[in-house]
């Protein structure tokens, strides 16, 4: 059965979402993608590491595939150079996904990491990505 509250968080999500522009939602997906990965670089040794760390990895690879998907429309606003550079990154990205599937270390979801954050700040018109560490808590 569905709380109350969870119901209001619910409509909360869905109007948030409504009132964001299309960059503050990427951003945010990436942020959260970045906040998942984080999660387990810091609590490696945590129970439930390996199907928690693959869910993360999972995501993570899904945001990228709609950003690719994104970047190569014929009608996509951005100039050309930074979209060929953001898909550089992307796979990267997918590379650096598949070499943690195969040997999961938490040194390598650092680059992964970091890439979200700075694209996200990026989207926001940020100079520098805000410390999330305390997002975790």
């Amino acid at each position: 059965m569905i709380t109350y509250r969870e119901k209001a968080l619910s409509a909360y999500k869905k109007m948030y979402l409504e009132a964001q522009s299309g960059r503050e939602i990427e951003a945010s997906v990436l942020t959260n993608a970045a906040l998942a990965l984080k999660k387990w670089k810091d609590h490696w040794q945590t129970e439930g590491r390996r199907a928690g760390l693959r869910a993360a990895l999972k995501y993570n690879q899904q945001v990228w595939s709609v950003l690719q998907a994104e970047l190569v429309k014929p009608n996509n606003p951005l100039p050309r150079k930074l979209r060929e550079n953001i898909l550089s990154l992307s796979v990267f990205i997918d590379r650096r996904i598949f070499e943690i599937l195969a040997d999961p270390s938490p040194d390598k979801l650092s680059a992964i990491i970091d890439i979200n954050f700075n694209i996200a700040a990026g989207l926001r018109g940020s100079v520098s990505p805000k410390n999330h560490a305390d997002d975790l808590n």
